[in-house]
Order: structure tokens, then C-alpha cells, then sequence
């Protein structure tokens, strides 16, 4: 079942129920709609499945209702450069939720969208489980990430009116982009919504974070899920990997599960493929929710 939700903001999003109708059910907000011919290419050149949300959604739904949709799609179609704050997107999950009739459910998130569901989990007694990938729950590189996106926004309100000829989309992933020569010429709400978000993160304390004991959570990302911005970006490293390996030991004292994902070239676009991610997550779903 698909249905349009017309969310707070007046923007419509496209959500979708699938599987058991019965089921524990999974928020998926990374289910990206699958897209075809030379923008399928493009997102191939960067490592990304231009399938992902699809193969997600079905390598799911044999076991669980899968509550699915793409947020992040629908905020660079639907911008809220003022008001894209913690409290707005949960509100948003919250009322898709509602609106198909889910009470209780499990999150998934990757990358920024990871770091909303520990925002969702502090703000609901829904959750029933909690999966955070490629952002770390403890010592998250909040303020790195202001300074990315900070400076992502200036730079492209200056090239606003400017071609720009960089050839560095050939790149075929973001780790491997030459951060000193990348200049971003996109609008400039797109950007401004994301600085707005960690701007209204930037006294958040992770370490204050009391989750419920009862809700099992996971924490996982690749193990070279470590990027070196140039100066163009701040000159900031974002180490998602060296973050969560540091504090593994303290997470598990405090609830989580936490997985270091290896293999070749695992970095912060290879760990977010379904067939990377759904032999982690799948199987800790069942075990977490299901078994017992």
C-alpha cells in the first residue's frame, strides 16, 4: 500500500506498507525511490545502488511490516532551510506514523538520518528498537559536521550565478573526491536546511543520553568510514569509524550492540548498501524482536 501525506510544512510525501500486516513493524526513511537510465549511472559512478530503497524494503518485508519512504528525497525536493530542526523531523516521523496507523515500531537510519533516530528515540516511547549506521551514538561528530555544512552553504550561495566546471563527480566515491577542488553549486535551501539542523545540535550532549535499558539498539559503520574534508569544506576529518571503535566498549556497557563492518573499500558509501547492510541489520531484527 502507497499513499500521499501531506506533512505540517504543506509538502506531500509518498509513503509506503509493505509486508505483514501484522508484523513488528520498521520505519525505513532511507528507502530511496529506485531511479533508471543516466541518473542510475551517475549514482552507480558513486558507489550507490540506484535500487537501494527497493532491495531494502523487500529484503525486509518477508519478516516485518516496513513503514518506508525517502526523507532525505523529499527534503532536496522539498527544502526546509529554516525550520529542518530535530524536533521538526521527528514531529514529521511521528506523523507519518500516525497517519498509517502504527503505534509501535522499530527505526533505521543511516548517516544523518541515524543521528535522527537517537533524536526519535529520546522523544518517543514508540521505539521498539533502534539501528544507527554510518553516525556514531556516542561522541557524534556534531560539530564537524556544522563546519561541513556550514561551509557547503556559503559556498553555494558565492556560485549561486556561476558555472561550475569541476569534473569531480567521476570520482567514484565521496572519499575519494579531492575535497580541495570540489565547488558546490546547488540551492542554496537545500543546503541551508542541513546547517539549520546541526546548528540546533550543537548543544546536544550524546553523553547525557539515558535511553530506555529495554529498547535494544545497534550501532554499526564500515571500517574506513573516515573522511578528510579540504579546506573548501572546513578542513575538518569526519571519522565516523575511529569514533564508534573508540567508544565500543563504553556503548556496550551502556545497551548497544556495535558492529565494525570489514572488507575492502568498506567506507561511508560501501556500508550503506543493502547487501551490506542487510546481513547486520536483518538478522539482529529477528533476534531482537521476534525470537523469544
Amino acid at each position: 500500500m502507497e499513499k500521499v501525506i501531506r506533512l505540517k510544512d504543506s509538502s506531500e510525501i509518498k509513503v509506503g506498507l509493505a509486508g505483514r500486516s501484522r508484523g513488528k513493524t520498521i520505519i525505513l526513511p532511507v528507502a530511496k525511490e529506485s531511479v533508471y537510465g543516466q541518473e542510475a549511472e551517475s549514482l552507480k559512478l558513486w558507489g550507490v545502488d540506484p535500487e537501494s530503497g527497493q532491495h531494502f524494503v523487500e529484503g525486509l518485508a518477508d519478516m516485518f511490516q516496513v513503514l518506508y519512504f525517502d526523507y532525505e528525497g523529499h527534503r532536496m525536493k522539498h527544502p526546509n532551510p529554516d525550520h529542518l530542526t530535530p524536533d521538526q523531523i521527528v514531529e514529521d516521523l511521528l506523523f507519518i506514523a500516525n497517519d498509517m496507523n502504527v503505534l509501535h515500531f522499530s527505526y533505521y537510519g543511516y548517516s544523518w538520518l541515524a543521528l535522527v533516530g537517537l533524536q526519535l528515540a529520546i522523544r518517543t516511547e514508540r521505539l521498539e528498537s533502534l539501528i544507527m549506521g554510518g553516525f556514531p551514538p556516542l561522541d557524534g561528530p556534531y560539530k564537524e559536521m556544522m563546519v561541513v555544512t556550514r561551509s557547503t552553504y556559503e559556498q553555494a550561495a558565492r556560485n549561486q550565478y556561476t558555472p561550475i566546471m569541476k569534473d569531480w563527480q567521476d570520482s567514484s566515491s565521496p572519499e575519494k573526491v579531492d575535497w580541495d577542488q570540489v565547488q558546490v553549486k546547488i540551492d542554496t535551501n537545500q543546503t541551508k536546511q542541513f546547517m539549520t539542523l546541526y546548528q540546533h545540535l550543537m548543544d546536544f550532549d550524546d553523553r547525557a543520553v539515558s535511553l530506555n535499558p529495554a529498547v535494544p539498539k545497534l550501532a554499526f559503520a564500515g571500517e574506513k568510514d573516515t573522511i578528510v574534508y579540504g579546506e573548501n569544506f572546513g578542513g575538518v576529518t569526519v571519522d565516523i569509524a575511529g569514533i564508534l571503535q573508540r567508544n565500543q566498549q563504553a556503548l556496550e556497557e551502556m545497551g548497544w550492540d556495535v558492529r565494525i563492518l570489514k572488507g575492502d573499500g568498506m567506507d561511508h558509501t560501501k556500508a550503506m548498501h543493502p547487501e551490506t547492510v542487510l546481513p547486520v541489520i536483518k538478522p539482529w531484527f529477528v533476534s531482537n524482536l521476534l525470537d523469544g
